[in-house]
């Protein structure tokens, strides 16, 4: 069956376009304006091309596909000095949980983890992570996310990478002292609370863990969500 397109008022038929009793859209009347002519009240004459207008267009960073937070262990030197600026600018200046100093003897091991995160290339946040000496247990701790970024959804990447981590060092549980405003952050996070309210390093902190292997593993059971 063929379709027929009756001509409506201005758009003629498809047949007529360009017919010499109905130039239609494929030539000028005369008359007509030709690209380029000057504006009513324009003194030059016509067929003088105006020159095109371009707008400047100002430059924008677009990221395509690339996560903008980067987490890894903080084994050189300048990494290690990173992380642990971030640590003494989050626990030691901003929030006083330590004095002087957050190092301990756990800095030292030659099993501890450092993990320094970064955004858009930027030293972002920190956590580190070690073997408590039980079977299969690590402990998680010195989460800590500079100001200025904590906008940025850097703690949950952190927190995914100390948990896979550990669990690719044959762990089998991790634990941590978590600060109570963020005990809703680690339960979105697949963290279960494990008893009340208990003092760490003098402020009351919450203990938590989470499963590192097997089917109930958060970070294998589905979509990972922005943190």
């Amino acid at each position: 069956m063929t379709a027929v397109m009756p001509e409506r008022a201005g758009f003629p038929a498809p047949h007529a376009v360009g017919r010499p009793d109905n130039p239609g859209l494929g030539a000028p009347r005369p008359g007509d304006a030709r690209l380029g002519d000057p504006g009513p009240g324009d003194p030059r004459p016509a067929g003088t091309v105006r020159p095109a207008r371009i707008r400047p267009v100002r430059a924008v960073n677009v990221l395509v596909g690339v996560d903008p937070v980067a987490c890894r262990p903080a084994t050189d030197p300048a990494a290690r000095a990173a992380h642990l600026a971030i640590r003494h600018a989050v626990f030691v200046e901003e929030q006083g949980v330590f004095e002087d100093s957050d190092l301990d003897a756990h800095d030292t091991r030659e099993d501890v983890v450092h993990v320094l995160a970064t955004h858009l290339g930027r030293p972002a946040g920190t956590v580190r992570l070690y073997p408590t000496g039980r079977p299969g247990e690590w402990l998680g701790d010195r989460l800590a996310v500079l100001p200025e970024f904590r906008s940025a959804a850097i703690g949950g990447p952190l927190v995914r990478f100390a948990v896979e981590t550990a669990g690719a060092r044959d762990g089998l549980r991790m634990r941590a002292h978590v600060q109570l405003p963020n005990e809703r952050f680690f339960h979105r996070l697949g963290w279960t609370t494990d008893g009340p309210v208990e003092p760490y390093v003098g402020h009351p902190h919450i203990p938590m863990s989470t499963p590192l292997a097997g089917p109930t593993t958060p970070w294998l059971a589905g979509p990972r969500r922005a943190a």
